[in-house]
């Protein structure tokens, strides 16, 4: 990977600029990972309480329990192809010549 070496594509050294601008962009892709798997952990914890608010047997809507669950799931089963993605991204770069 040149960028993590101080060189562009092309091989030619990266201004200081550059080198700022790419580890400001690799801090704003790392937050924004954070933030979604918090978003989706957020999630994970509403269908939670409301199986466990039902189970209880407080009046809780079946509809509204089923859709925190559906939310809650597809957003794992999409955060799991991400990572696939991210990890086959790696693997394919690794695997470059430099």
């Amino acid at each position: 990977m040149n960028a993590s070496y101080g060189l562009n594509p092309t091989g030619n050294r990266l201004s200081p600029l550059e080198q700022v601008g790419r580890r400001e962009e690799a801090a704003g892709f790392k937050e924004s990972l954070a933030q979604t798997v918090r978003e989706i952990d957020g999630l994970q914890k509403e269908a939670n309480q409301a199986i466990e608010t039902m189970a209880a047997g407080e009046p809780k809507d079946v509809h509204e329990v089923m859709i925190a669950m559906e939310k809650a799931g597809i957003s794992l089963r999409l955060m799991v192809q991400v990572r696939n993605k991210i990890i086959t991204a790696y693997e394919e770069i690794m695997r470059l010549q430099v």
